[in-house]
């Protein structure tokens, strides 16, 4: 299968061993896959904002440079809920039919990491080892938009060495929000506050998400409370097939 990475912005700019762990992960599983060096922001950004031409504007040159791959894998689950949720309402807004027609024709070939290896690919055990106690944070994202379920957990629990640790309200948000963590700065630090507290109270040695922007804040506030946990995406624990 023909697999185009979306690496996301923040990906680019902050996690770039998330994007190379992405790809050793579906090299691993027989994928060819191909970073298509025109990609840039999805919009989602813009379109939080107000900035719905801006967006438009994004999502028309997503669907450009991502059209005719068998599927399109991204390390996020936030930026793969922009294209699902936003870009066909972008496309309705724009009137252009044939806009309309692409996204549509693209969108359900745009996959979360985790759902693509267990949804489409059928695969719960890529191979990986991994010595520790981990705990996962499902993101806001991946439980209301992209809905992968239990896809991530599955993958954790086939990983060689790996001791799975609950986390106590998993679903409450780490508070980032994307620009909600700068227009509510104190709500959003209190937010995090709680989840590092829900973190520290499982004995894990890591804390892994599907989201980036959402390690970014945990592990910023754990750095700050000079925590002894480490962050790591969900891809950099797949990825490694010895131990820590």
């Amino acid at each position: 299968m023909r697999v185009a990475l979306f690496l996301t912005c923040i990906g680019d700019a902050m996690f770039p061993e998330v994007g190379k762990a992405t790809v050793r992960i579906l090299e691993r599983l027989g994928q060819q896959v191909v970073f298509p060096e025109a990609q840039t922001c999805c919009g989602q950004m813009h379109a939080n904002s107000g900035y719905r031409e801006e967006a438009t504007a994004l999502a028309r040159r997503f669907v450009r440079v991502f059209g005719g791959y068998d599927a399109i894998v991204a390390p996020s689950s936030s930026c793969v809920g922009m294209v699902r949720q936003l870009y066909p309402e972008l496309a309705r807004e724009s009137g252009d039919a044939v806009f309309q027609r692409d996204v549509q024709a693209l969108v359900p070939d745009v996959f979360e990491l985790s759902e693509f290896i267990v949804n489409r690919l059928g695969v719960t055990d890529v191979g990986a080892a991994f010595r520790g106690r981990v705990t996962y944070h499902p993101t806001c994202h991946s439980l209301r938009v992209t809905r992968v379920g239990d896809a991530p957990l599955r993958l954790l629990r086939a990983v060689d060495g790996l001791e799975l640790a609950e986390l106590p309200d998993a679903r409450e948000c780490c508070g980032f929000g994307g620009t909600f963590a700068v227009k509510n700065a104190d709500t959003s630090s209190a937010m995090v506050i709680d989840k590092c507290r829900a973190i520290a109270s499982t004995g894990a040695a890591v804390c892994t998400a599907l989201d980036c922007s959402c390690l970014l804040q945990i592990g910023g506030r754990l750095s700050r409370q000079r925590a002894d946990v480490q962050t790591l995406h969900l891809a950099e624990i797949l990825a490694r097939t010895g131990s820590r």
